[in-house]
This record gives C-alpha cells, structure tokens and sequence, in this order.
C-alpha cells in the first residue's frame, strides 16, 4: 500500500460550539485547591485542629487528631472525588457527548449539595463540624459548575431544550398559526 492509497486520517473531533471548557477547566482548577488545602494546612497552620479544640476544649491531643484527620481526609476525598467529575464532564462536553449536559448537571447538584453540607452540617459541639472557611472554598467550584451549566443548556446548536424536548422545527399549519391584523 502506497502513502496515496492510505485511507486519510480522522481530524480530531470540534468542540461544540459555545462549550463552557475554559470555565470548566477553572472549575476543575479551584476544585484541586479545595482537595489539597485541608492537607496543606494539616501540615502548616492545622486551623483544623484549632477548631476542632475549639469544639471540644477537654479532649486531648490524641481525640482532637483523630477527628482533625477525618475532618481532613472527607474534605481531601470529597474534592478529589469532585476533580473526578469535572474531567468527566470536561471530556464529555469536548467530544460532544450526547449526555455531557445531563452528566455535567448531575455533578454540579452533587457539588452545591456536599457544600452546602460542608456549610450547614453540625453535630454535637460543633456548630458546624467543618471550619466554615473550607465550607466556602467548597462552594466556589459550584458557582463555576453553575456558569458551566447554564451555558451548555443555552448554548447554540444544543440538540434539546432544556426539559429534553428536541426543538420545533417546522412551521404550525395554517389552521394552528396566531393571527394577524392582515388576516381579519
């Protein structure tokens, strides 16, 4: 087989037009952060612990790190599992996926529920069990997932409307069709 009876070579897949990528890969970015700032503080400032003793000002040191640790590893776990989604949703949207708009509203309403859980859930002593200021980094990505929705709904040369419905593309028969001042 020559180089002219080789079959030609796929061009790489467009992205749809009007995708949200960049605010999706923004997304993914301040997600990362959320993921790895707990652990960065655990090793550095530990405002974890100090609200976790503020919580429970008789426990020792052995209690207050246990629960440091599970208050760190949720919020590590939590916000890798959301850079998950985010890839997932990213790649979706650039190959043109036909579900990346229900995948990428389904990831944003887990994202704006484990952060409004980070910002209301309390328990005993805890007002809140996690610090209110990691409770806000966790709501950031979701005002960026929010954003990224809107436009993959809204966009141009989307296949459906937003409830799913495939569009209305031909004209109403004259009988169905609103009247005019001509018309009378």
């Amino acid at each position: 087989m020559t180089t002219a009876d080789a079959p030609p070579k796929a061009a790489p897949a467009a992205r749809p037009p009007g995708a949200p990528i960049g605010v999706m890969y923004a997304g993914l970015a301040l997600t990362a952060v959320t993921a790895i700032a707990p652990l960065v503080d655990a090793a550095t400032a530990d405002t974890i612990a100090g609200h976790v003793r503020a919580a429970y000002p008789q426990w020792g040191p052995g209690p207050v790190g246990q629960d440091r640790t599970a208050i760190t590893t949720y919020l590590a776990v939590t916000g890798g599992l959301g850079a998950l989604l985010w890839l997932l949703t990213i790649r979706a949207v650039a190959t043109g996926r036909r579900w990346a708009r229900a995948a990428a509203t389904a990831a944003w309403g887990a994202g704006v529920t484990v952060a409004l859980v980070n910002l209301s859930a309390g328990g005993e002593q805890y007002k809140v069990i996690v610090p209110v200021g990691y409770g806000v980094l966790t709501l950031l990505p979701c005002v960026l997932g929010g954003a990224a929705v809107i436009r993959l709904w809204r966009r141009k040369g989307a296949r459906t409307t937003a409830l799913g419905h495939r569009p209305i593309t031909r004209s109403l028969p004259a009988r169905l069709a609103p009247r005019t001042d001509k018309d009378s």
